[in-house]
């Protein structure tokens, strides 16, 4: 029996034919499913992508991904040719281009391709040769000894000729003329995709966003800015209407084609509608302009003038006066005897003048307030007050409870006043958390006891005064503290 082995490049990728006797053919599968089940046991954390995928995120399961997996020989391609550095970049393109842009020759030789690039070095020329070769842009013919061009660069090379050319600012200010072109080309050929279609519609927003903020900003010269751009854009919808209508017409386009075509329609007609609006904003602009006096030349005028000149400070110039600047004819000379007579008025005016004359010294004086002191005092007698070591023995008979009045008199009426101002700290635990004077006396183990009535005392100073005692806080602490 003859048996066909076929191998794809992996060993379990395998399969078997073989021929009986009675000419019928039957395939081995064995090798196909053990790749699948091989594929399908292998865990996400194998695939380097899915480190950039949150946990439970297959990469594969995003549609988007898998359209880039599909064009990773591009991708490559791409890399190749844009990794690194912008000089190297600039050398890989222009050798490429130098190499395609010779139709006379389908091949080169290694002397045909050092003759056509003598300008470059030759460690240079042999890297980027290496480079090209390695990622499919240059095919090697071993037998004959040349490099061919591949499709693949080609393809690569009218990408960018194409963006080169109709990506210019300066020429296309609406940048809509590669992105109607590659829907334009496509068409043409009949391959015309979705994703071209969102481009092309993307642009279309972003522009009618850009001319709406234009138009709400009240700016002149944006207003003007923008609708010179807005009637380029306009140009670039007129040659795209053309297109837009062929592929609505287009019975093989599918549905999701004729959507993005008919958003692309609403866009451009909104786009098309802010004619009045530009005319109104300017209409508005020109009754508010303001015209400096009987000159006839208006704000606009002026700026105008103002923009046109790059370097403002230079308009500043012979129009500013400057002090007189003296210009000496021998400057060395004339800093030397400076100098000399600089140092010798120095020497004079620092030279010794004998001791200082002899001064007292300084009195001090106690600044501290006479308040201080009679807060010590006040703290001191309810200290005396609250420590009942001072007395023999703690009994009923003891100094349990004061009257106020026997404690603030005798004393005048600004220290009664101060020491009752005092009274209602004692206790007070957030000012006794607190460092100095009054948190000391906030800790004191003594309680003060308000009332409402009144006593009238026998007392040159204070006639009456709120009945209220003082009287010692036990719970606050032992006794001999």
């Amino acid at each position: 029996m003859p048996i066909l082995n076929c191998y794809t490049g992996a060993p379990a990728d395998r399969l078997s034919l073989s021929a009986p006797e009675n000419g019928t053919y039957m395939i081995d599968h064995l090798g196909s499913a053990a790749l699948a089940v091989e594929s399908l046991s292998t865990p996400l954390e194998d695939d380097p992508l899915q480190a950039h995928f949150q946990n439970g995120v297959a990469p594969d399961e995003i549609e988007q991904v898998y359209h880039l997996k599909r064009a990773q020989p591009m991708l490559s391609a791409f890399t190749a040719l844009f990794h690194g550095t912008q000089d190297g970049v600039l050398v890989r393109l222009l050798v490429l281009r130098e190499l395609a842009s010779d139709t006379g020759a389908s091949s080169f030789s290694r002397a045909d391709i050092n003759n056509k690039l003598a300008y470059l070095t030759a460690e240079s020329l042999e890297t980027v040769l290496n480079r090209l070769r390695g990622h499919g842009l240059l095919a090697w013919d071993g037998p004959s000894a040349v490099y061919r061009i591949t499709p693949l660069a080609r393809n690569v090379l009218s990408a960018l000729d194409t963006l080169i050319a109709l990506g210019k600012p300066e020429e296309d200010d609406a940048e809509m003329g590669f992105l109607l072109s590659q829907v334009a080309g496509a068409q043409a050929v009949g391959g015309v995709t979705v994703e071209q279609l969102r481009h092309l519609l993307g642009r279309l927003v972003e522009l009618t966003e850009e001319f709406r903020d234009a138009i709400a900003s009240g700016s002149e010269f944006r207003l003007r800015t923008s609708q010179a751009k807005w009637h380029m854009a306009c140009d670039w919808v007129e040659k795209g209407s053309v297109i837009l209508r062929a592929i609505t017409q287009d019975p093989a386009a599918d549905s999701a084609t004729h959507k993005a075509a008919q958003a692309i329609g609403r866009a451009q007609s909104a786009l098309l509608n802010m004619q009045g609006m530009f005319s109104r904003a300017l209409n508005q602009i020109e009754r508010q302009r303001v015209h400096l006096g009987q000159s006839g030349l208006s704000t606009t005028d002026v700026k105008r003038w103002l923009l046109a000149h790059e370097d403002l400070a230079s308009l500043a110039e012979e129009a500013i006066d400057r002090p007189v600047v003296p210009l000496f004819g021998t400057p060395a000379e004339m800093i030397d005897v400076a100098e000399t007579e600089l140092l010798l008025e120095r020497v004079v005016s620092t030279g010794p003048k004998g001791l200082p004359t002899g001064t007292d010294a300084p009195l001090t004086v106690n600044d501290n307030p006479a308040m201080q002191a009679e807060l010590n005092d006040w703290i001191n007698k309810l200290a005396d007050f609250a420590n009942l070591g001072n007395f023999p023995e703690f009994s009923d008979s003891g100094p349990k409870k004061v009257a106020l009045h026997e404690s603030l008199l005798p004393a005048s009426f600004a220290v009664a006043s101060y020491r009752a101002s005092l009274l209602p700290l004692l206790g007070d635990a957030s000012e006794a958390s607190l460092q100095g004077a009054t948190a000391e006396l906030a800790r004191l183990p003594v309680k003060f006891e308000p009332t409402d009535e009144m006593i009238q005392l026998d007392d040159p100073e204070v006639a009456a005064m709120s009945i209220a005692s003082l009287s010692l806080n036990l719970e606050s602490g032992t006794p001999d503290e």
